[in-house]
């Protein structure tokens, strides 16, 4: 093991990726988890990259966790009678539910949801955001829309609302049958699409039924506007910032961005900054200027992970883009105010037992040149207190549950070790002192801090604190 950065890498898997020996260097090169993207490929498709990275975890004896994204609701104009049309600043265009091929006065609408929600002087965006609509009229089947923003709209083009929160669920029928067939395959994070209240994370939660940890992608207005609520009842955040830098304006995504890294540390989530990191790396070897500058702030906020989307999954380099993204993560990390940046940012302490150690831990590890942290965790709790506070030495995480090991592979800082002879306390520091040793974490003379609970193995019970140097 050598956890030579704290942020984490989730990479994107996709058609770019042929095989065990691909996967094996992605990790090599700094990728912790991987995001199966469930809006393109098939079951079989995701299946096989599945046991390409259980197959490689095997080999490389670490933890390597997995993320299924869902596609959630696909918004979508219906088609037009030659393809696509051309809409004029200023013109009239009506959006309806007649299923028939659309022209340049009026267009299929499949959503009777959008036609509910929508009001008079409520916009739209088309296509990404390239073309925006004004409702002028509201009827039972149909809208009236002028044009505000105009260009060519073709067939099956997406369709935003920012200013309306849709009564649809975050889950179609596609995404049930995908999650089934995810959960049975054995993901450990599962990404939820389209999120607008705290009750979609609830409908969800419903469905996997504590077989996998629930990430929350924040896309919608709606979502931003209950984020602590959501981030309440969720395991991680997502920073989709491709979706919210449609919804919202585009100069709102960077603070909106940092509000989301700021919550999420104060509540112990962890919290992940997606969408388009090193786009240009799709068919360069070298990022701009201004991505290895996004990635290198996403880092200094204190943010657990950076993810790459096509960049490795369908892109032309997807080695030499994780190989750069871990260089700007070092060298971030690795600069003379980037800790002291994060004990600046740090959130302020619950009345707990386990954050008073986790305080103790940071200060001590500020103090002493600690080599790192051993963390004994059961559910992977106490793992996640002692990186909300962002120590200066790394942690190591012992337990004897895979999923807890695999799930904390997004935690910022954390590396864990399944061990399964740990059964009493008094074992604890010499099995923690081995370790540390065995996994190039420390060395002779080096001091490592322990924490642990009694009663030993019992979930929530971390109580105990040691300082240790290796003889």
């Amino acid at each position: 093991m050598t956890p030579n950065k704290k942020v984490k890498i989730l990479a994107t898997l996709g058609p770019a990726t042929k095989g065990i020996e691909d996967i094996r260097q992605l990790v090599e090169a700094g990728v912790n988890l991987f995001r199966l993207n469930f809006s393109h490929g098939e079951h079989a498709d995701h299946a096989q990259r599945y046991q390409w990275i259980r197959e490689v975890e095997r080999q490389m004896s670490q933890p390597i966790g997995v993320l299924m994204d869902l596609q959630g609701p696909k918004l979508r104009v219906g088609r037009f009678a030659d393809g696509k049309v051309n809409l004029e600043r200023g013109q009239a265009l009506r959006l309806d539910l007649d299923c028939s091929p659309g022209d340049t006065h009026r267009v299929n609408l499949p959503h009777p949801q959008i036609i509910e929600a929508l009001q008079p002087g409520m916009n739209l965006l088309l296509d990404d955001g390239r073309l925006q609509l004004r409702v002028t009229a509201k009827h039972v089947d149909a809208i009236d829309t002028v044009v505000i923003a105009g260009g060519e709209l073709s067939d099956r083009k997406g369709v935003n609302i920012p200013e309306a929160v849709l009564q649809l669920s975050p889950l179609t029928a596609k995404d049930r049958c995908d999650l089934d067939f995810g959960l049975e395959l054995g993901v450990d994070w599962v990404a939820l699409s389209f999120v607008q209240r705290p009750q979609d994370i609830t409908e969800a939660r419903e469905l996997i039924k504590g077989k996998a940890q629930l990430m929350a992608k924040i896309e919608k207005p709606s979502a931003v506007l209950h984020l602590e609520e959501i981030a309440h009842l969720c395991d991680a955040i997502m920073v989709a910032r491709g979706d919210l830098g449609v919804e919202v304006p585009a100069e709102n995504v960077p603070r909106i961005q940092k509000d989301i890294v700021r919550i999420c540390r104060q509540l112990g989530r962890p919290v992940v900054v997606a969408t388009q990191m090193l786009e240009s790396m799709r068919f360069s070897p070298a990022p701009t200027r201004a991505e290895v500058t996004d990635v290198a702030n996403a880092v200094a906020e204190g943010a657990d992970a950076v993810m790459l989307s096509a960049e490795t999954a369908s892109g032309d380099y997807p080695l030499e883009t994780v190989e750069m993204m871990s260089k700007i993560i070092r060298q971030v990390e690795s600069g003379p105010d980037f800790q002291s940046q994060l004990d600046v940012s740090r959130p302020k302490a619950e009345a707990t037992v386990s954050d008073a150690i986790s305080c103790a831990v940071r200060r001590i590890s500020s103090i002493l040149p600690v080599a790192v942290l051993v963390n004994y965790t059961e559910s992977g709790s106490s793992s996640l207190r002692a990186s909300r506070e962002r120590p200066k030495a790394p942690i190591l995480s012992l337990t004897t549950s895979e999923k807890t090991a695999r799930y904390l592979t997004i935690a910022w800082g954390v590396y864990s070790v399944v061990y399964q002879n740990l059964s009493e306390i008094e074992n604890v520091t010499k099995t923690a002192l081995n370790i540390a040793q065995h996994q190039n974490l420390a060395k002779k003379t080096d001091i490592v801090v322990i924490t642990a609970g009694t009663p030993f193995g019992q979930l929530g019970s971390t109580n105990t604190l040691r300082i240790e140097t290796i003889s």
